[in-house]
């Protein structure tokens, strides 16, 4: 059974690789046109209805005829099967016969125009010979292949229509599943954009606070016993590598992703930015900001304040929030020793804080600047809309 099954699987395959070569058109045109020509020379042999050369030669040109075109043609659909309809029709009406090569072709184009041309033109292909089964010449001879083709005609392009829709069926849904990947593909970026950005400015902020703690305790705390300085130590050098992990994690994090949208729940205000050490100066009433908005301002001076402590620690820092109709202004400032000179060559440090700022401001419509202040220090000042409208 299996080396029988192997067999029809090679056969099929031989086949399909015979059907969908460049030319197997044209040879299958050639082989009907030649089957056509020994059907007319048989039917001439076998009747003295047509007993002239002339109307003889004419007979076996016109079955040809009924099916060469199909090879020829065969890039021009609907040229092909106007001819091969003409001719069948011409050899019906003239000579009372025709061959089955020619309905074979015939049958074969019109399935081809329902497929890939004009399903209109196949079904009306199929008139003539209905005309021909009903009132053309009596015989059984041009009597039965007109009922044929008036039948199948039709019934092949319906089929032809019918793979058409089951083709475009399947692009179809190819086209969804794709359009489904991209936007899922679309949604994880962002979502791991966010957790990168939370991850950033609330865990990474908090470690941070507990080395720069814990090396404040040490150096600060008088008559502190050995083993305490010790404990205090390790447990700054453990925020500092957690740190280091977690720089680590956000780079992978940030891999092929894309700004997200800021989110819009509750989340600590402005109010709570402030700290010790640090001055809060306010301009103009204190406005009710958008969800949104106050978020991504309170991440910002979180994350300048981090930056400050890390990269100045000791500086006094301004935390200044200019509030009009419109905009809130803000800036942080620290009199610590400021961006590095130009031309310094500086370690890189795997953060992503300026980053993460820009793309928090980004995502509610602000912009934010950087750099060094006047007077000496660094000075971080962004302009965010005060409404979710302003910001759309």
């Amino acid at each position: 059974m299996s080396q029988g099954g192997d067999w029809r699987s090679r056969w099929a395959a031989a086949l399909r690789r015979a059907a969908t070569a460049p030319h197997a058109p044209v040879i299958a045109g050639v082989l009907l046109a030649v089957l056509a020509a020994a059907q007319a020379f048989a039917m001439l042999a076998s009747t003295s209805a047509i007993s002239t050369g002339d109307l003889q030669v004419a007979f076996v040109l016109l079955a040809i005829a009924t099916a060469l075109p199909l090879g020829l043609l065969w890039a021009y659909p609907a040229a092909a099967a106007v001819a091969v309809c003409a001719a069948c029709v011409l050899s019906l009406w003239a000579f009372h016969a025709l061959p089955v090569a020619g309905m074979i072709a015939l049958l074969v184009l019109e399935y081809r125009l329902g497929w890939r041309g004009s399903q209109l033109l196949a079904a009306l292909l199929a008139a003539p010979f209905l005309v021909l089964a009903l009132a053309g010449p009596a015989g059984a001879g041009a009597r039965i292949p007109a009922v044929l083709l008036a039948a199948l005609g039709p019934a092949a392009a319906w089929a032809g229509a019918a793979r058409r829709a089951r083709s475009e069926a399947v692009e179809h849904s190819a086209a969804q599943a794709v359009i489904a990947g991209s936007l899922l593909e679309h949604t994880a970026r962002g979502e791991r954009a966010r957790v990168s950005r939370e991850l950033h400015d609330v865990v990474a902020h908090h470690i941070s606070m507990i080395a720069v703690q814990a090396e404040t305790a040490r150096l600060t705390t008088p008559g502190m016993p050995a083993a305490g300085a010790r404990q205090l130590s390790a447990i700054g050098d453990t925020a500092r590598a957690a740190l280091t992990e977690m720089r680590r994690l956000l780079g992978v994090l940030r891999e092929d992703t894309r700004t997200g949208a800021a989110v819009r729940r509750p989340q600590p205000s402005l109010r709570e930015a402030s700290g010790s050490g640090i001055r809060l100066i306010v301009h103009g009433p204190m406005a009710t900001l958008d969800p949104g908005v106050e978020l991504a301002a309170y991440r910002i001076i979180q994350e300048a304040l981090t930056n400050a402590r890390r990269h100045a620690e000791g500086a006094a820092i301004d935390v200044e929030l200019h509030y009009t109709a419109d905009a809130l202004r803000l800036r942080v400032r620290d009199n610590g020793p400021g961006p590095p000179a130009p031309g310094t060559v500086v370690p890189p440090s795997g953060g992503h804080g300026l980053l993460g700022m820009r793309e928090r401001a980004a995502a509610v419509g602000g912009d934010l600047r950087t750099g060094a202040a006047r007077g000496g220090g660094f000075l971080v000042e962004a302009t965010l809309p005060v409404t979710a409208e302003a910001a759309a």
